[in-house]
């Protein structure tokens, strides 16, 4: 699943922010030809321990259920219909995360979308599963652009390709909850539609 992936990222975005301090002129000229901007590299690594130390504190938090989860993953994302869904409850050090995650797409898997809803616990699994969320990233190429926004009072992350015409939208909801669509073969606007089919008011009152 997605999730297992997603823990990867706190360890390279540590390692990409630090190593990007540096790096020869001909790097950054390409990185402001590409339009990018990472802000307070080294003070987004800092943010980033002293929230998992401050998670560590608190001690676990029991996440959801993740067949509850399920049950909040649309019938159809904008239309395309749910072809699987599925859950599970990952662990260690006491840290639990659930995931739900539905697959979606039309007859010939030409166009298909990934709705995945996971709860961290608002402990330091979250460091690893939304690190886009500590930092600013704006980054436009010929092909397509990846940035962090706001959707509502939610931090958001996006990326597209508008070549292959893929692409994924992810928002953290309440410190704890987070929710991505990713699509393949569709238009940006109906992968956020299909985000958007999910309730995201209906986490808050999950118990």
């Amino acid at each position: 699943m997605q999730t297992n992936l997603n823990l990867l990222w706190i360890g390279l975005l540590s390692v990409t922010l630090l190593t990007g301090c540096g790096g020869n002129k001909e790097e950054e000229e390409k990185k402001d030809e590409e339009s990018v901007s990472v802000m307070g590299a080294a003070s987004a690594v800092k943010e980033l321990a002293a929230q998992a130390e401050e998670m560590s504190k608190k001690g676990p938090t029991e996440t959801i259920d993740f067949r509850k989860l399920k049950e909040m993953l649309p019938a159809d994302a904008d239309g395309l219909p749910r072809k699987e869904a599925t859950g599970e409850k990952n662990g260690a050090a006491g840290y639990n995360v659930s995931t739900a995650e539905g697959k979606y797409g039309n007859e010939d898997g030409s166009e298909t979308i990934d709705l995945t809803i996971v709860d961290a616990g608002g402990g330091p699994m979250l460091m690893g599963l939304a690190a886009w969320s500590m930092i600013d990233i704006d980054k436009e190429t010929e092909n397509g652009y990846e940035k962090t926004s706001k959707m509502g009072d939610n931090k958001s992350y996006e990326k597209y390709d508008n070549k292959d015409k893929n692409g994924e939208i992810a928002v953290l909801v309440n410190k704890r909850f987070i929710i991505t669509a990713e699509g393949r073969g569709v238009s940006m606007d109906k992968i956020k539609a299909a985000l958007e089919d999910i309730d995201l008011d209906k986490l808050e009152d999950l118990k």
